[in-house]
């Protein structure tokens, strides 16, 4: 066996269809003794669970509201649950405006590009601070509450961030570790929150982060990775200041561009256009940021 067929993946699936009930006392929202109050003033006025709940002043609309989204499998997070980066819009902030265009973007991909059964894509700038990796994990989010089985995988092994916006510790395996034949699948991280998504770390910060992403193991890794999850993102470093940009975008084969709004000069996005298309990666579109 091969290491990188050792390294295959089977996601787990998402959670089955539950009642509002079962959800309310599973989240600790609402206590058995008061299940058996709402049941008993549902009985007797025929209201729903969640009405008769209200009703009794056991549980907010709030409550109601998450419970739902948990029964659609469309998960967020209350402010300071799960300890992740305030950037992390998707799991804090899903109704916000910022959350439209997210959504908007994802429903671009998913015509653009996912619908040609692609599942690649790694997500660029020209330089830091522009919104790529922000941009990156609210799409992996996203997609996720989409049910589409996503993985994120922070390939930039010069500056990593999606350790710190995930809450995942500094110092566990990931990416680099792998290629170095140090790691295994293990270095893959559920995001337990969000059912479908699951995070691979940069890692150790390696000397040589060109030659490692330049390796055939890399190749070999992103087909295993897109034979176990339906959609694959890579955060990539910035593209004016090394070549690993381009040598993963070259690997996944599409990338998504990232300018910032007054930040970014039109000519050095145009420039990393023109150098991603030059190693055979299709550029599916670009995205002006302005949060």
């Amino acid at each position: 066996m091969t290491q990188t067929q050792a390294l295959k993946i089977k996601p787990e699936p998402a959670g089955t269809d539950r009642r509002i009930g079962q959800i309310l006392r599973e989240s600790g929202r609402l206590s058995p003794i008061d299940a058996e109050r709402v049941l008993h003033l549902q009985k007797e006025t025929g209201l729903r669970f969640g009405e008769a709940a209200l009703r009794l002043g056991l549980i907010s609309e709030e409550d109601i509201s998450r419970a739902i989204s948990e029964q659609f499998d469309y998960r967020y997070l209350k402010p300071g649950q799960g300890n992740f980066s305030t950037r992390l819009i998707a799991a804090y902030q899903p109704f916000s405006p910022q959350m439209e265009v997210f959504r908007a973007i994802r429903s671009q991909l998913m015509l653009r590009w996912h619908g040609e059964g692609n599942k690649t894509l790694a997500v660029t700038s020209p330089r830091r601070g522009e919104g790529r990796s922000y941009a990156v994990s609210n799409l992996a989010v996203v997609f996720s509450q989409l049910g589409q089985r996503t993985l994120l995988i922070d390939a930039d092994l010069r500056h990593p961030s999606q350790h710190d916006i995930f809450a995942l510790g500094r110092n566990g395996l990931g990416l680099s570790d792998l290629l170095a034949g140090r790691g295994s699948a293990e270095c893959i991280r559920r995001v337990e929150e969000f059912a479908d998504l699951s995070v691979l770390p940069a890692g150790t910060l390696p000397p040589n982060p060109l030659e490692l992403l330049s390796r055939g193991k890399f190749d070999a890794l992103l087909s295993d990775f897109a034979s176990s999850y339906d959609i694959v993102l890579l955060d990539t470093p910035s593209g004016m200041t090394s070549s690993d940009a381009q040598t993963v975008a070259a690997r996944a084969g599409a990338s998504l561009l990232i300018a910032r709004k007054d930040m970014t000069p039109f000519s050095e996005a145009e420039f990393l256009r023109q150098m991603l298309t030059a190693v055979g990666c299709r550029v599916v579109g670009a995205v002006l940021n302005d949060f």
